[in-house]
């Protein structure tokens, strides 16, 4: 019996339901794994079909593919000398399905554990589509006792003791865990306490993927059962790594030291918008993007997270300039599309706008303007927008931002027309400082260039729509400052309009903002999928009805 062994991770970008493509890169990794002289190959939860599967692993053709997969990717692992291999497939455990690890090794399937904990709260829903299989024992693989634990397993300590109680040497945590923010220390908490209880070193092996709103950043790690964390791997790219494990009286202890630093809190948003964008337009097939560009600060960093993620080639900007755009916006506008490179073109509304006047004259007669005309405005730049991605075929990426989004400060049907919002999830004040973290930084692989790429004049003047003279965000809403604390108390924290004014806001905005967050749930039903950020972004995490009396009151005294 060996006291030596090799555990091969890999960080992978799977495509949900792209089987074949899926098992493409399996395949590639194993063989790199089999040549640098791996025992074992760990590859993520679900590995063969990407995560999350979401209603598509109900239709029983899908689940029998991936099987067949597995049994084709078996085959792979027949031979002296081959390592063997864990990967993740939904799998019919006769009429049950479950979300499953099998490990391959010889040939065949020599082992299929079942997933205990399914995950049912914030983005997750597998409770509606998976069974939960037994508590596990150990897997025998060459000598050693591997305990394996998927995913949501590890949260708790159920499965973790099972499997030291049934004499598991190490725990092995195939995994698709989400990104938000502060999320990668909370994970080394729970393997910290699964470790702490059971004495035993762990595994952790993640993806590293955009699919639909949800992104995962990699961030693989090794932790010894002294708590140490001897192997942390890259965060935001695709890795692999060979570990090494030996056995001493104390048990396994990975002896490879490989550190990656944890990358800090705008670096990673920025790089989760650059990954949800480049593997959204990537894997649906778009050519690559158009957006408004109107010399405000959102649509400047949803052009420059753009260029980061597709290349400049790739992004068409157009300004689109009604009577009421200032010369310094176009100014602006055409300074960050040039420091950008990207395709730049000016497609004046006026035309549009006179049109429409024309046209409603006779039944808008004897009233006077208001919200209809700048809708029309806005609507009308939509229009354009469209228009430009039928007829050449790249997808509109909307540029509205967290804190608008959540009081309705956006046009239905005009600028939140679009296939995806890489600001979806971002509050305002994040737009300002994230945008200032990009002059000063280049992400690693962004495809854009260096240095100012927004100009500083868009950063530092006042927000504006610029619907109608002289307009002002701060005109219908509060300073950004007091907005995004009152959102994230209502949105992330749901927190009462009692504890909101106990922070020092005033009685009657907080009850307007709660008001307008209520109302504008109809909109956010109808906004483009965008990437997930925070712990509370609006789509799978929030589920508001839209018809919705209940309203906060004052406690009376």
């Amino acid at each position: 019996m060996t006291d030596a062994l090799s555990i091969y991770l890999v960080q992978m970008n799977p495509t949900v339901g792209a089987i074949a493509a899926n098992v493409d890169l399996i395949r590639a990794a194993y063989e790199r794994a089999h040549k640098a002289g791996a025992d074992l190959v760990l590859t993520p939860e679900l590995s063969v079909v990407g995560y999350p599967l979401e209603d598509l692993v109900l239709k029983p053709f899908f689940v029998r593919s991936s099987m067949r997969a597995v049994d084709e990717l078996a085959e792979m692992t027949a031979g002296d000398g081959k390592p063997g291999l864990i990967i993740g497939s939904p799998w019919f455990d006769g009429e049950v399905l479950h979300n499953a690890v099998l490990l391959l090794e010889g040939g065949e399937i020599s082992a299929i554990r079942y997933k205990h904990d399914l995950p049912n709260y914030g983005v997750f829903d597998e409770k509606r589509v998976f069974k939960p299989g037994a508590p596990t024992v150990p897997v025998d693989f060459r000598g050693f006792r591997l305990g394996v634990m998927i995913c949501e397993d590890m949260w708790f300590p159920t499965i973790a003791n099972n499997l030291k109680d049934h004499g598991a040497e190490i725990l092995l945590v195939p995994t698709c865990s989400p990104f938000e923010l502060d999320k990668h220390p909370e994970r080394i908490v729970h393997a910290r306490n699964r470790v702490d209880e059971t004495g035993l070193p762990l595994v952790f092996c993640n993806e590293m993927c955009g699919q639909d709103e949800l992104v995962f950043e990699g961030g693989s790690f090794v932790m010894n059962a002294d708590g140490n964390v001897p192997v942390q791997m890259e965060f935001w790219a695709e890795a692999e790594l060979r570990t090494e494990w030996t056995r001493a009286d104390s048990g396994l202890k990975c002896t490879t030291k490989y550190q990656v630093p944890m990358p800090d809190h705008y670096t990673s948003m920025y790089q989760a918008m650059v990954l949800g964008l480049k593997d959204y337009v990537h894997k649906n097939r778009f050519p690559g993007v158009i957006l408004g560009l109107s010399g405000g600060i959102d649509s400047a960093l949803s052009a420059a997270v753009a260029v980061d993620a597709l290349g400049a080639d790739k992004v068409h900007c157009v300004m689109m300039p009604s009577k009421y755009t200032s010369g310094e916006s176009l100014g602006d506008a055409e300074d960050c599309a040039k420091a950008l490179g990207v395709q730049y073109d000016v497609i004046a509304i006026k035309p549009g706008v006179e049109a429409f006047d024309e046209m409603l004259s006779d039944v808008f007669k004897d009233t006077q303007p208001d919200t209809t005309e700048e809708n029309i405005q806005s609507r009308l730049r939509g229009l354009v927008l469209m228009s430009l991605s039928n007829k050449f075929g790249k997808m509109v990426l909307t540029t509205g931002n967290k804190s608008e989004m959540s009081v309705g400060y956006a046009t239905l049907y005009g600028d939140m027309c679009g296939g995806y919002s890489v600001l979806k999830d971002v509050y305002k004040l994040d737009v300002f400082a994230l945008s200032r973290w990009r002059n000063e930084n280049v992400p690693v692989g962004a495809l854009g260039p260096s240095g100012e790429v927004i100009p500083e004049n868009i950063i530092t003047k006042p927000p504006t729509a610029e619907l109608r003279e002289d307009q002002k965000d701060e005109d219908s809403l509060p300073s950004y400052e007091a907005l995004d604390d009152m959102l994230r108390c209502l949105v992330d924290e749901e927190m009462s309009v009692d504890e909101i004014i106990e922070r020092g806001h005033s009685a009657s905005e907080v009850a307007r903002i709660e008001h307008l967050l209520y109302i504008a749930e109809y909109k956010r039903r109808q906004s483009p999928p965008g990437v997930k950020i925070t712990r509370k972004n609006f789509g799978r995490d929030r589920r508001y009805p839209i018809t919705n009396g209940f309203r906060s009151a004052r406690r009376t005294k």
